[in-house]
């Protein structure tokens, strides 16, 4: 079953003072099936942001068609990961999360967000401040916020990008399983093709810009067994050396920005 459907003719920022014009997104079509994990790989400027704020609804002035299917909502609930926390540093973490809410105090909310604050292992620290907190745990409570709404689709832009290695690996496995005791479909942008290996379903790759699909790919590995580094650097290989048009991805993490 197909419940998001992305359509975009083109997305085109007018000419301003010192700036050309520039088409950012040019028919790019992309469907996601109902609780499918997919990762969005591009080149650094590709307009992986542009679409992120787009199927978001914070930029609509495009050509193109944006489709839910809303037999399991009542309402087309978007939920968005930032690249930072956006937490309120003048309210503690469970006033952040439950700022999202319309109905904090209801029964089923707060067993909602007890749950959470438990998988991501962020329950001792509801009552902190952001300035009291890592960046680490500041990335979980913003997961948390995103989960807590019930999403139908999960936008993440680059959630993880500012962390070491060693803390986003914890936080991925986190996610994981979040989204696997409370199944949804999730879009999630990288710049790091082994990072999108172990979170994936699937793995779409734009072009540079103006951004449009040039490959798919399903992730063959199950999900068992992405915990071995070595079987992730084997399907990076064989996925580059099987879609050669992939490897202008091939940027290093400190090239990469958004």
């Amino acid at each position: 079953m197909t419940d998001f459907s992305i359509n975009i003719v083109s997305k085109e920022y007018p000419e301003r003072r010192s700036t050309p014009a520039h088409i950012a997104i040019q028919n790019l079509q992309i469907k996601l099936k109902q609780n499918e994990f997919v990762c969005l790989v591009g080149p650094s400027g590709c307009g992986k942001t542009t679409l992120m704020n787009i199927l978001a609804g914070i930029d609509q002035d495009f050509k193109g068609r944006i489709d839910l299917n809303t037999t399991s909502t009542p309402d087309n609930r978007v939920g968005y990961v930032f690249q930072e926390p956006r937490l309120l540093p003048w309210r503690t973490i469970i006033q952040n999360i439950n700022l999202v809410l319309d109905d904090p105090q209801a029964t089923h909310n707060i067993e909602l967000i007890d749950e959470l604050l438990d998988l991501m292992e962020i329950a001792h620290i509801r009552n902190h401040y952001p300035g009291q907190i890592s960046l680490g745990m500041a990335r979980r409570v913003a997961l948390v916020r995103a989960f807590v709404i019930q999403p139908q689709i999960l936008l993440m832009d680059e959630p993880f990008v500012s962390l070491d290695e060693r803390n986003a690996k914890r936080i991925r496995q986190r996610l994981l399983n979040v989204w696997q005791a409370q199944p949804h479909t999730i879009l999630f942008v990288t710049h790091d093709i082994r990072e999108a290996i172990y979170l994936a379903d699937r793995i779409v790759f734009l072009s540079q810009a103006p951004a449009t699909v040039i490959s798919q790919v399903g992730i063959t590995i199950p999900r068992h067994g992405r915990d071995n580094e070595q079987t992730i650097e084997i399907f990076r290989q064989s996925l580059q050396q099987k879609h050669p048009e992939t490897t202008i991805l091939n940027e290093s993490p400190k090239q990469q920005s958004q």
